[in-house]
């Protein structure tokens, strides 16, 4: 019978998408309305194929299905991710390379820059955050994923609100805002597939058959929470048609940017801080199979983490419209949260306390500590920037590209990476990776790469701030911001050069983990429900 409701579900679908594309009032909103008739009717042939087809799935299996989906996502993600942003980074220094003639304006800067955005951090971030927190609940847990397969349409919703958002981009549909938000409709869609993965997870967590929540659970459980009501507000908006991607915001003004650092800068905290924490506090013990320094030092991180975090956006606004005394409100919490950040830090790497040699040796856990490290280093530099003397010089310029790519690449990037490796064997049930010097390829190209880039930006950004403020014995400007795009473009290249290394290495790890699931002999480890490990 729910077979039968879900096919008449999906069938309706179908026919209002096909109804919106026909009505269509522009031309994103009818790519995307022939999207989403597509995308139901193959999962409508996909579910009446299986209804007469026995479902026998061992009630004590952990459900890997969904994991394994992730993983293949996320390096798929990652490497359109970083191939786009290393195109849009040749664009600046380069842009002839926008081929605005050629391609009616749809591969332009403009365009590419918020693809590229939501490519690394909604695309391969989210898919990163929903396999590994899929995996980690179930065996922290000893319990399946609650919800049948609820868990398979939160992925696949999850892959077409990216699709829709790729196209929405491409074609010029966005809510104008900073991190180029979808139009209205993907919005309402991604309302719905998060508060389903919000159900999953709990209801894993709620039917636990260990008494203990691990930590780790509960940065995943702050970041799909927190997440869910920064979405909802930053992107309240009224539909100009049904038939159309245009929208008009509820916020305007100052009260619109307001919402949207809050937004911003929490999106940071909790999407690419909070989660990815998660993560980082069951993969490093794993990898390095010691327990966590200080389980008492990461509840406190946790606390100190999601309560600072909150007040930090309007840091993002000093020298604005905003008031002076909400900017300053951001920088001084941005200021404190430094402290329970390195706290988190020094729990990670002092995870290692008696297995140092692994460094040496596995450069798994290798690219796991450098991640960790880069997480202190942009811990430190966030808030270092958030002090108005220092923000007056950093502000608009390439300093904060710098700031945002050494913690994107090293701290996200990296510990993603280290995952990966670390699942990939477990969840095809391999003896063990394909190489480990493809992984330590991969781990000194990702890390030269970002050094590469990190330092051309912070060079770039201060010559930039300063160029900007020179004045002769006038007061006049001695610099024009032409002047300033010039001088920028040594830097530029080498910027590029440190994408081109940093994708290099990426394209490399997909090749080392499709190797291991194809030529690597399987062993017989079982997938049943076990207690937490």
């Amino acid at each position: 019978m729910w077979d039968y409701i879900k096919l008449a579900v999906l069938g309706a679908i179908a026919v209002l998408a096909a109804i919106a594309a026909n009505y269509a009032r522009d031309l994103a909103y009818m790519v995307n309305a022939l999207t989403v008739m597509l995308a139901a009717a193959i999962t409508f042939v996909w579910v009446l194929r299986r209804t007469d087809t026995p479902k026998v799935q061992p009630a004590n299996e952990y459900l890997d299905g969904v994991v394994r989906a992730g993983v293949i996502a996320t390096a798929f993600w990652g490497v359109v991710g970083f191939l786009v942003g290393v195109t849009v980074a040749f664009q600046l220094a380069f842009p002839a390379l926008n081929f605005s003639e050629l391609a009616h304006g749809y591969l332009n800067f403009g365009k590419l820059r918020p693809l590229h955005t939501s490519a690394v951090i909604f695309a391969f971030g989210g898919n990163a955050l929903l396999m590994s927190s899929f995996y980690v609940v179930q065996r922290t847990s000893a319990a399946r994923l609650w919800g049948g397969n609820l868990a398979w349409f939160v992925f696949w919703g999850y892959q077409l609100v990216i699709v829709l958002a790729a196209t929405g981009y491409i074609l010029g549909a966005t809510q104008s805002k900073e991190y180029a938000e979808p139009e209205w409709y993907v919005d309402w869609w991604l309302t719905i597939v998060w508060v389903a993965y919000l159900a999953v997870f709990l209801g894993t967590i709620i039917k636990r058959k260990e008494p203990h929540i691990y930590v780790a659970n509960w940065f995943y459980l702050s970041f799909i929470v927190t997440i869910a009501m920064l979405h909802v507000v930053n992107n309240l908006a009224i539909p100009v048609s049904v038939f159309g991607s245009k929208s008009v915001q509820v916020f305007a003004g100052v009260q619109d940017a307001m919402t949207q650092w809050w937004y911003g800068h929490n999106a940071v905290g909790f999407f690419l801080t909070a989660g990815f924490l998660g993560m980082m506090y069951y993969f490093v013990p794993k990898q390095a199979e010691r327990p966590v320094f200080s389980y008492k030092l990461s509840i406190i991180h946790f606390w100190a983490l999601i309560f600072l975090y909150i007040w930090a956006g309007p840091h993002h606004l000093h020298y604005t419209a905003l008031p002076e005394w909400a900017s300053t409100l951001g920088m001084v919490f941005s200021i404190i949260l430094w402290m329970p950040s390195w706290g988190g830090m020094i729990n990670g790497l002092m995870t290692l306390s008696g297995a140092w040699d692994k460094i040496r040796t596995d450069p798994v856990i290798r690219m796991m500590v450098i991640s960790v490290g880069f997480y202190g280093m942009s811990t430190f530099e966030g808030p270092m920037m958030s002090i108005k003397a220092v923000n007056s010089l950093s502000h608009y310029t390439d300093w904060t590209i710098g700031h945002v790519h050494s913690g994107a690449l090293g701290w996200n990037g990296m510990i993603t990476f280290g995952a990966l490796y670390f699942l990939v064997p477990r969840l095809w049930n391999r003896a063990g990776l394909y190489s480990l010097k493809l992984v330590s390829w991969h781990f000194w190209l990702a890390t030269i790469g970002i050094v590469l880039y990190a330092a051309a930006m912070w060079v770039t950004g201060i010559m930039e701030g300063l160029m900007w403020r020179e004045v002769d014995a006038n007061g006049f400007l001695v610099n024009a911001f032409a002047d300033t795009v010039a001088a920028k473009f040594p830097m530029y290249v080498v910027r590029g050069l440190g994408g081109v290394m940093y994708l290099t290495g990426a394209i490399i790890m997909v090749y080392n983990l499709w190797a291991t699931v194809a030529k690597q002999p399987a062993t017989a480890t079982a997938n049943a429900a076990v207690p937490a490990e």
